[in-house]
């Protein structure tokens, strides 16, 4: 006996797979199998849908047939509804796959005599179940019972005894009901269907609504505990299974163009880290989007998708603007290679926007990922919030290895190392973007402030748009500052002519120096002359002087032989 027990108590508890994209994640497999379900929630927020996905993906993707007791929608209605998600409900039906079966209740209709219960409904849900073998319910919604009959503490008793003859036929059943004011239900079930409870939260924050998703119970399982966002749209349910990464995703050294050479060349020579987080700062009109804009079509010439967020332009204002610089961005949207997608912030909750950007590059793949500006999501959102969803959005993106580059807008008269949304400590690389108004004119700069893992310049460029592109320059630095523009062209100006004004002057004395140099090189010429003259006088009367001692010899010789001396 108490072998038994034991081996009860190590019971592993099975799941079933829902088939919703993201839910199995959070829930680690999906659903408690043989066990009820509670989805609450209030209107609009999807726990009808809920319940029809989960048979429905149940009986086309993991072959277990399903039975949907409805006691508010119609067939007809259900069949509308789920048509627009791709769900044939009558196929499903003539295949035996699901069994839908609604059960009108209207108060004025009912007659009450001697004592009530359930079992008709027992009767209609088993006659279901034995149809089609069905392995999975869902009532929807339960509170239907409880406006149609006047007696609730009868009606909780049925309640729990349907709940636990669905337990003991097996059935994974999910049950659906309103959320209470001061309660998670109207009418206080939670405590009949413990075993799992998942809120469906549908909320309006500043005009703008989300969906969110909060497992409140899980018995026998570990599961996610925080709210997920998740979207409704023509493929169903998709939850966001992401409120905070672990910091486990892997990097690689290698390096990407950043479409700018001389860019390139002041990171390291190379350009930035494969799966890095770039953030392009500066006010109004310093050129963030023509760098996010330049470094997309870099990517697209190399062959990598780049998905291309805008929160202020159309694609073709984009790609507009920037083929008056010289990049184009229409072919490798034709090639399909860069896609984008353009809508005001406020259209969405920040964590509708997670969930939509999430789901976007699930099915795109892109390598290169660009937000621009991701300072506008602050209309929907308070920066602290901001903050969190940019988080969650870098961390994923660094776990899918994308190179993601979010511009930023900076307002004047602020702090210009600091952002609007405070994201720059979450980035590797930061470019900031600033106007230098001198002389009447305003010019754009750039410089590194800061890449992780690199060694990079220091050093100001000047920033030009021109027809082929950005182009960054060497700014001039003296005394007087930092000159740009048409200051830098004057200094620069200047600078010739005095460089062409010192060779000038340079020349000249070189042509003295030589002239003079040629001067002495022929007197000494002559006086070399001069003085090869004199030792050749020398060396003549030298040969003279021994020629006579010569002569004189021989004479004396001569003049003793005839004079036969001794």
């Amino acid at each position: 006996m108490a072998a038994r027990k034991n081996r009860k108590r190590l019971e592993v508890l099975e799941k079933v797979p829902t088939g919703i994209t993201g839910f199995d994640e959070i829930t680690q497999g999906g659903l408690p199998r043989g066990r009820p379900t509670l989805i609450c929630g209030g209107p609009g927020s999807g726990k009808t849908l809920f319940g029809m996905e989960f048979l429905m993906r149940g009986a086309t993707e993991y072959g277990e047939p399903g039975v949907f007791i409805s006691f508010e929608e119609t067939m007809e209605e259900m069949t509308k509804n789920v048509a627009s998600l791709g769900f044939d409900l009558k196929h499903l039906m003539a295949t035996k796959k699901l069994f839908f079966d609604y059960v009108h209740i209207e108060r004025s209709e009912i007659e009450e005599t001697g004592a009530y219960d359930l079992e008709g409904l027992f009767i209609r849900i088993n006659d279901a179940i034995t149809i089609v073998g069905a392995k999975r319910v869902v009532l929807d919604t339960i509170e239907s019972l409880f406006a149609g009959l006047p007696n609730p503490f009868i009606l909780r008793a049925e309640l729990r005894r349907l709940f636990r003859w669905l337990k003991k036929k097996g059935m994974t059943a999910v049950i659906t009901g309103e959320q209470g004011t001061g309660s998670l239900t109207r009418h206080g079930m939670e405590e009949y269907i413990s075993d799992c409870v998942i809120l469906l939260d549908h909320r309006v924050s500043g005009q703008v609504s989300t969906r969110r998703l909060r497992i409140l119970k899980y018995r026998g399982s570990t599961h996610g505990a925080n709210e997920y966002p998740f979207l409704i749209d023509e493929k169903g349910i998709t939850v966001l299974p992401i409120t905070s990464l672990g910091l486990r995703h892997t990097v690689t050294s290698q390096r990407i163009s950043s479409g700018i050479p001389r860019l390139d060349t002041m990171l390291g020579g190379k350009g930035f880290f494969r799966g890095s987080s770039i953030l392009v700062s500066g006010t109004a009109g310093t050129g963030k989007t023509s760098i996010a804009a330049q470094f997309a079509a870099a990517g697209c010439r190399r062959g990598e998708k780049c998905l291309f967020f805008s929160f202020e332009e159309s694609p073709s204002q984009i790609m507009r603007n920037m083929q008056s610089i010289g990049v184009d961005l229409q072919t490798p949207v034709k090639r399909g290679l860069l896609e984008f997608h353009a809508e005001r912030p406020t259209l969405y909750g920040l964590e509708t926007h997670l969930a939509a950007m999430h789901k976007l590059m699930q099915k795109f793949k892109p390598g290169i990922v660009v937000i621009d500006p991701v300072s506008n999501l602050g209309m929907v959102g308070n920066e602290a919030d901001v903050k969190l969803m940019l988080i969650r959005l870098i961390d994923y993106m660094k776990e899918e290895g994308i190179t993601a580059l979010f511009t930023t807008l900076t307002n004047p008269g602020s702090a210009l190392e600091q952002t609007e949304v405070g994201i720059s400590s979450l980035t590797d690389t930061w470019l900031l973007l600033r106007d230098i108004e001198l002389g009447g004119e305003r010019n754009r700069t750039l410089y590194v402030l800061k890449s992780r893992g690199m060694a990079h310049s220091n050093q100001i460029r000047e920033f030009l748009l021109t027809d082929h592109g950005v182009d960054l320059l060497d700014v001039y630095i003296g005394p007087s500052g930092v000159l740009t523009g048409t200051a830098r062209l004057s200094q620069e100006s200047k600078e010739r002519e005095a460089d062409k004004m010192f060779f000038q002057d340079l020349e000249c004395k070189n042509l003295h120096l030589e002239n003079r140099k040629k001067a002495m090189e022929a007197q000494i010429a002559a006086m070399r002359a001069e003085l090869e003259s004199e030792a050749a006088e020398v060396k003549r009367l030298k040969e003279q002087e021994l020629a006579r001692k010569k002569e004189r010899t021989a004479l004396k010789k001569t003049m003793v032989r005839m004079r036969k001396a001794d």
